[in-house]
């Protein structure tokens, strides 16, 4: 019962179906999901160890969204999709070309303003570089990086002209691994990341004029 405790409130603090800075109250928790107190308390402080949820005082919160943990995530996720894309290109199967392929030509496929698909075929994209890497620690670490990048509304996809640069960039990237030029492929990857982080600030702040926090529900499948 821990783990369904855990997987649940996790979802709902990630989709922001619990906002955040809310108080994650045992008794309450226990009554939602329908469990007792100790699965909630190991919960929660599994996920106070993922980083999702803060104690202020003696009391448990959905950690706040700001500007510089946005900027921590980013830089790392820099580094992990940089060596997601290294590793790709050095350890890929056919199948795992086959499907980065597919995964591509569906994110061609979106509408220019579908903003919430592109997210979602993009996210998928990404997904299968990672797999492709064979590195399962690396794969675990980015997606507990994508949980985190999940919280904070929007989607930097939707910024003006990012889409068709998104489209440029996945596509360089998906022929680097296919050619295994694993430096090239690096190189891609850091380089659209690192667009995505500078945008995704861009559009913190715009959210937060203080600067401090965002409250706005998150877009379905928004990460990137």
């Amino acid at each position: 019962m821990a783990g369904t405790a855990y997987d649940r409130l996790r979802a709902d603090i990630v989709a922001g179906t619990i906002p955040p800075g809310s108080h994650l109250g045992e008794v309450a928790l226990a009554e939602r999901y329908g469990v007792s107190r100790t699965p909630i308390r190991e919960a929660l402080r599994r996920l106070e160890q993922d980083g999702l949820v803060e104690r202020i005082g003696r009391r448990m919160h959905v950690r706040l969204h700001r500007p510089e943990e946005i900027l921590d995530i980013y830089d790392v996720r820099i580094i992990l999709e940089e060596a997601a894309g290294r590793g790709a290109a050095l350890r890929h199967t056919p199948l795992d070309i086959g499907l980065l392929t597919r995964a591509y030509e569906d994110m061609r496929a979106v509408a220019p303003h579908d903003h919430a698909e592109q997210a979602r075929t993009n996210r998928v994209f990404h997904e299968r570089l990672r797999n492709a890497s064979h590195s399962p620690t690396l794969i675990d670490l980015l997606e507990r990086l994508g949980d985190h990048l999940r919280r904070y509304p929007q989607t930097t996809l939707s910024h003006p002209g990012r889409w068709t640069a998104v489209l440029a960039e996945t596509g360089a990237l998906l022929e680097a691994v296919r050619e295994r030029r694993a430096d090239d492929a690096a190189r891609i990857a850091a380089e659209h990341m690192t667009a995505a982080r500078d945008i995704r600030l861009a559009m913190y702040t715009s959210d937060a004029p203080d600067g401090t926090r965002s409250g706005a529900a998150p877009e379905a499948g928004a990460a990137h």
